[in-house]
């Protein structure tokens, strides 16, 4: 080989290294390897109704795992995620019943919900308590104070407010709801707190290493707060979203909230460990399990065999990021 083409090789090599090791490619080869399987099994699975379903079933998981992509990036998890949003959607629709401005009562609901995140962020970044213990702790509490509050019983939503984000129009005759544009508008704004403001650098040195990241002046507890602050405030909406989707404020709703939105944020390549990942990929991971469910659906599959397979793609993901974090 001559120098020349050596000169030309190494950079295409560093390129395609670089591409390889970005931690969404690999979550986008097995959307596309499933999409490719479904569409090939089944001719309604490409139908534009099929693939608006999957991005309205895709809503209201993938908007909470934004939330919970922040507070992974930081080596946390959060617990309560689902229980949060249940609370708001619970708030919201009991305020409404009772005859206050709908408006007023979805940002009271979202309010809430943030004070829920900076509750879980005090506690874990004043006292240094274990997320996963705190997390745990306000989902017990939460799950007790939605039976209260909500006297066991749902509270219907027929106000068109709350409804609002289930409302769709048909760009190019295709079906999109409000709620989709604006999850995809959440994701866009915080890609860009993540990955374009000093903010989002801050995040990323705190999951790799708090210690170091205080040790060269990041205010590393200030930091954690705003991170479940900001969680807070995203399950809120997600809350909206869901009134959208389910017009039903049920204590009971969202109860595998919890997995599935760690599920997408694993399968969408976010270390456990923290500081490595990100949206890009968490959206897709969203969007996987939304195929994965659709797909298996509509070949008849019982849901318990869905649950299978994506607990095993779950161990899959992490364990493959295991083996990632030992070779570097």
């Amino acid at each position: 080989m001559t120098a020349s083409s050596a000169t030309v090789a190494t950079p295409r090599a560093g390129l395609m290294a670089r591409i390889v090791g970005t931690p969404s490619v690999g979550p986008l080869l097995v959307l596309l390897v499933f999409g490719t399987i479904f569409a090939l099994t089944n001719p309604r699975f490409l139908a534009s109704q099929n693939l608006s379903i999957i991005l309205q079933q895709t809503v209201i998981i993938g908007t909470l795992a934004i939330g919970q992509t922040l507070i992974i990036l930081t080596a946390g998890i959060d617990l309560a995620v689902g229980a949060i949003a249940v609370l708001g959607t619970i708030i919201a629709g009991k305020l409404v019943a009772n005859g206050y401005d709908p408006v007023l009562s979805m940002a009271f609901a979202v309010l809430v919900c943030t004070a829920a995140g900076a509750a879980a962020g005090g506690l874990i970044s004043g006292l240094k308590l274990p997320p996963f213990i705190v997390t745990l702790g306000i989902l017990g509490i939460l799950t007790a104070a939605l039976r209260l509050i909500s006297a066991g019983g749902a509270f219907p939503v027929r106000d068109a407010f709350l409804g609002w984000t289930g409302n769709s129009v048909k760009p190019f005759g295709f079906v999109v709801t409000y709620g989709v544009m604006i999850m995809l508008l959440l994701y866009a704004v915080v890609w860009y707190l993540l990955n374009e403001t000093k903010w989002g650098r801050h995040v990323y040195a705190i999951g790799n290493n708090p210690e170091a990241a205080r040790l060269v002046g990041i205010p590393v507890r200030r930091h954690l707060l705003s991170v479940y602050v900001l969680a807070g405030f995203l399950y809120g909406i997600g809350a909206w979203l869901a009134l959208g989707r389910i017009p039903n404020a049920d204590p009971n709703s969202l109860q595998t909230a919890n997995l599935d939105s760690i599920t997408a944020v694993v399968i969408g390549g976010t270390s456990l460990f923290g500081g490595r990942g990100g949206l890009v990929g968490t959206l897709i991971g969203a969007l996987i399990v939304g195929v994965l469910r659709n797909g298996l659906t509509l070949a008849g599959i019982d849901p318990l065999w869905q649950d299978l397979v994506t607990g095993v793609l779950v161990i899959v993901a992490v364990a493959l990021d295991q083996m990632s974090r030992r070779r570097r």
